[in-house]
C-alpha cells in the first residue's frame, strides 16, 4: 500500500500513567489526541514544502503515518521524556528530516538532544538548515508511565 506524499504535518505530544506498558502507551496516545488511530510507523523524512498545520481531529481507525519517539518507566519518582525535531532545508525542493528521541531525562535534556540529532543528520545530507521545529514532552512517573512525541503526517 503506498500513501500519498504528504503536504501537511502537526505535532503531538502526551504523558499517561496506565497498567501496563502498552496501557500507558495507549494513553499517552490519547493525551496527545492521535489514540484510536492505526499508527503507521514511518522513517524520519518529511517531503519537501510540507507544511504546519493546527493539530486536527483524526478519522477514528484511519491509518496514519507518524514519524515518533516513546519511553515507558515503572520506576516512581522518575522523569521521563520522547521528543522530536523537524530540520528544513534552506532548499525549500529538498526533503527535510525528522529526527524522534526518547530519555529517561528531562525535557530539556530530550528536546537539546534531538535538536543536535537533527543537525548532524542534515550535515551528513550536505544539506543547510534553514530552521528547527522541536517538541518534547516529560512525565514523572507515579506508578508506570509513558511519554510520546509524534510528528503526524498529513494529507
Amino acid at each position: 500500500m503506498i500513501f500519498p506524499t504528504s503536504k501537511t504535518y502537526f505535532l503531538a505530544c502526551g504523558a499517561a500513567e496506565g497498567s501496563t506498558e502498552l496501557n500507558a502507551f495507549d494513553a499517552a496516545l490519547l493525551q496527545a489526541e492521535i489514540g484510536n488511530t492505526n499508527l503507521i510507523k514511518a522513517s524520519s523524512i518529511i517531503p519537501p514544502a510540507c507544511r504546519e498545520i493546527a493539530p486536527v481531529s483524526l478519522p477514528f481507525g484511519a491509518f496514519v503515518p507518524v514519524a515518533y519517539a516513546w519511553i515507558a518507566g515503572d520506576r516512581p519518582g522518575e522523569i521521563i521524556s520522547a521528543g522530536i525535531a523537524i530540520a528544513f532545508p534552506k532548499d525549500e525542493t529538498r526533503p527535510g528530516l525528522i529526527m524522534e528521541h526518547a530519555d529517561r531525562a528531562g525535557r530539556k535534556v530530550t528536546e537539546e538532544k534531538v535538536i543536535q540529532m537533527a543537525k548532524e543528520g542534515m550535515e551528513i545530507r550536505g544539506e543547510p538548515v534553514q530552521r528547527i521545529v522541536s517538541r518534547a514532552v516529560e512525565h514523572r512517573v507515579a506508578s508506570l508511565g509513558a511519554a510520546v512525541a509524534a510528528v503526524v503526517l498529513w494529507t
